[in-house]
């Protein structure tokens, strides 16, 4: 079963043995060795590999063995311990909302908002997710700005929503959706900002509306200006590398404002 990690290899994500069967389990990528944005789920004769940074989709891979026999029972099994994962993260994010305290945060400050506060947990910043207004985890943020999710929670269609009764705007990141509506209530205009943490879940949760605005990270892989044209939304894409939090970090609100201001027309 080496083909596996080599497979996984070749798309980037940095696996040197075979994983559980029946999981999702994250790994670091090439492109972010420091970070767990590779995803593998092992289903012994088939598997799904995901790196986020550059995928939007699983892709699979298939063994060349030709004993298919246990498949079916070993997804029916996996599916089952996803449920009870899933379970199990909801509880716990329950829990650390539940003995965060409101206050500000190291990466809040960082990102340009040292007044902004936040739900903190054990010097972890907490973003929570839901789905269908349900609660379904959390992002964690430390202090240096690495993020995590729970383990075991369903990420797919998650978002959080930020309410103004205004025009929807899909956004990756917790930062960027500060910035916007820092921009947004700098132009005197309603907003319904959805954070979806990932390029590729912006697609998902674009599916529960008919129109809106994508507001693409420009990085290396392109990867948030091609889901932004496969959502088929009007996108803003900022002008050099990086996101619109960084572009109003580096140029200021009123600059940042005149650019959103035209696209939006």
């Amino acid at each position: 079963m080496s083909d596996l990690i080599s497979f996984a290899r070749a798309h980037g994500i940095l696996i040197d043995h075979l994983p559980p069967v029946g999981l999702w389990k994250r790994y670091p990528t090439e492109d972010h060795p420091t970070s767990r944005n590779g995803a593998v789920k092992y289903m012994g004769n088939v598997a799904f590999i995901q790196n986020h940074a550059v995928m939007t989709e699983p892709i699979l891979w298939r063994s060349t063995a030709n004993d298919c026999s246990n498949v079916v029972d070993l997804i029916r099994k996996s599916e089952e311990k996803s449920l009870e994962n899933q379970k199990k993260a909801i509880g716990k994010a329950s829990y650390i909302l539940n003995n965060s305290v409101k206050q500000t945060h190291p990466y809040l400050a960082k990102k340009g908002f040292p007044t902004q506060k936040g739900f903190v947990w054990h010097e972890l910043l907490v973003v929570p997710m839901r789905i269908d207004e349900h609660l379904c985890g959390c992002q964690l943020i430390d202090p240096l700005g690495q993020k995590r999710f729970l383990s075991g929670q369903r990420t797919a269609g998650a978002k959080l929503t930020i309410d103004n009764k205004g025009m929807d705007f899909l956004v990756e990141g917790y930062a960027t959706a500060l910035s916007l509506r820092a921009v947004l209530r700098h132009l005197k205009m309603r907003y319904k900002i959805h954070i979806c943490f990932s390029a590729g879940n912006m697609k998902k949760v674009a599916h529960n509306f008919k129109s809106g605005v994508v507001i693409a990270d420009n990085d290396w892989s392109k990867t948030g200006e091609r889901v932004a044209q496969e959502i088929g939304w009007k996108y803003w894409l900022s002008p050099e590398a990086g996101d619109l939090n960084d572009f109003h970090q580096k140029y200021g609100l009123d600059l940042l404002g005149q650019n959103i201001s035209a696209f939006l027309g």
